[in-house]
């Protein structure tokens, strides 16, 4: 159950070793590279104190050594935790003391943060040998010394793995700790059982890899069938995206909905070439059914949108290729279950709005250092979502939003997301976010709209378009036009975050 034998090492002993596994910049790295590469930097780790069990800090831009150094952690049979390259110094502290990591591997990116968060015993790499201080090691002249042979430990399906940390849009960021089965289960039912991943599939992915669905869709899941990953330090935007597109010719996409948006209104989409692209997963957020036509209007490749989260490993409930229901998040993935449950876990009827219940092989054994919310969120097999769901006489899922962000207007209870996802059916409209607000003792709707780029549409004629399409209850009173609304760092909307700008 060693993941880096399972998904790398395999590769060669079934003759691939010659075959691309990734893609960067004008780099391409076979398996065989990348199978030496591991071993010299899972030897580096081990030379410097890393032991089976203890937690490994990647702070690294995307790139073949963030993929390397993963799987060399997974290889001696440490537990791999990923951030974000972008954090502020109080974030890197907070992960630090929380994950108490063994080392940490950092770039020119993120060390100057780190460094100042307190960070210890680092391995560092992209910075000159001689700028490094006491208890930072270089990177690369220590893997240029290291032997290419390594042994795998010994690892079986219940052994710790992988720490997840959840999105801290609700609070601080947890990890969710799963062992060696999760990734492989994920990779059996979602990519195999639902995407029918193939040895000829090259994924190009929107997140960045600390975000495990694009690090598992990139680097763990084409690696299980031979297929290939583009990785990419920079950051994400809709004219790179169709850079590497152009570039690169992936025929697996995987997308965001803000950034799905961003794409539609570009002004290169009505030339882009996505025709090596067989199909696109959306996940993250849920994909309002108006941006999913423009998506299909504009270019016409085939949206598996779904949901998945730290806690259930990856994605539990997808729509599959060519079969989507627009608006919808699609059925159980193969081997979950999924119902919509009410305060005491009963099931609802379809049509009914509650918490979603997941039973599968993925879910996380519990929140790091959170007993409480463990045992309030973790049943086993079953997970408890903190997402709110319907469920249509067919089978398939809608998503309601969060119980916390519902919003009581008139004595009914309306989710933000309703009126986002009709708002952003406007021609006009790339973003949008619904809060509340109470005006003369009433509670109200308040949207923040992101304009497409050289739009002239108004206020007045948002509440029109608005008050066409909901019932009255649901349509916002006060239109606040921004440039752009705050996202964690997942790509998801910070609802936090844009109360305290709007306050």
């Amino acid at each position: 159950m060693n993941l880096a034998s399972f998904f790398v090492d395999r590769n060669l002993a079934e003759g691939r070793g010659e075959s691309t596994a990734l893609v960067c910049a004008q780099r391409s790295v076979s398996y065989a590279e990348l199978a030496a590469l591991t071993n010299r930097i899972g030897n580096v780790l081990r030379d410097l104190g890393v032991r089976s069990g203890q937690r490994v800090l990647l702070a690294l831009s995307d790139s073949v050594e963030f993929v390397a150094t993963w799987y060399a952690a997974q290889k001696i049979g440490a537990v791999t935790a990923e951030v974000y390259t972008f954090l502020q110094p109080k974030d890197y502290a907070y992960y630090l003391t929380y994950t108490e990591p063994a080392l940490v591997v950092a770039d020119a990116v993120t060390l100057d943060a780190l460094r100042t968060a307190g960070a210890r015993e680092l391995l560092v790499t992209g910075v000159p040998d001689a700028e490094l201080r006491d208890h930072e090691r270089p990177f690369r002249t220590l893997v240029e010394r290291a032997s290419d042979e390594l042994e795998p430990a010994p690892v079986t399906e219940d052994d710790v793995a992988i720490w997840k940390f959840t999105t801290g849009s609700t609070g601080s960021p947890k990890a969710c700790v799963h062992p060696a089965r999760s990734p492989l289960a994920s990779f059996e039912h979602y990519a195999r059982g639902v995407l029918g991943i193939r040895p000829d599939d090259r994924v190009l992915a929107v997140p960045k890899l600390f975000f495990g669905y694009a690090r598992d869709l990139v680097a763990l899941f084409p690696f299980g069938v031979g297929g290939s990953g583009v990785v990419f330090g920079e950051r994400s935007t809709a004219d790179r995206i169709f850079d590497l597109i152009e570039r690169h010719r992936p025929t697996i996409l995987v997308n965001v909905p803000t950034m799905m948006s961003a794409m539609v209104a570009h002004p290169r989409a009505a030339e882009a070439d996505l025709g090596s692209l067989r199909l696109c997963t959306s996940a993250g957020e849920a994909l309002p059914a108006e941006l999913h036509r423009k998506w299909d209007e504009t270019f016409g490749v085939d949206v598996v949108d779904g949901i998945g989260s730290s806690e259930a490993y990856h994605i539990y409930v997808s729509n599959r290729p060519g079969e989507a229901r627009r608006g919808s998040l699609g059925q159980a993935v193969p081997g979950y279950s999924a119902r919509v449950v009410d305060e005491s876990g009963n099931p609802l009827p379809d049509g009914e709005i509650g918490p979603l219940e997941v039973t599968g092989p993925t879910i996380a054994r519990e929140y790091w250092g959170d007993p409480g919310k463990s045992a309030r969120t973790f049943r086993g097999d079953t997970l408890l979502s903190g997402d709110l769901f319907s469920r249509d006489a067919e089978g398939f899922f809608h998503h309601r939003g969060r119980a916390d962000d519902l919003l009581k207007i008139g004595g009914i209870f309306v989710a933000p997301s309703e009126i986002e996802h009709c708002l952003i059916g406007h021609p006009d409209v790339v973003d949008c976010a619904v809060l509340g607000y109470e005006a003369e003792g009433l509670a109200r709707a308040r949207a923040f709209v992101v304009p497409r780029a050289g739009a002239r549409v108004t206020a007045e004629e948002l509440v029109e378009f608005a008050r066409e399409r909901l019932a009255g209850h649901k349509c916002p009173r006060d239109i606040r036009f921004v440039d752009a609304l705050p996202r964690t760092a997942n790509g998801k909307l910070d609802r936090r975050a844009l109360r305290e700008e709007a306050s």
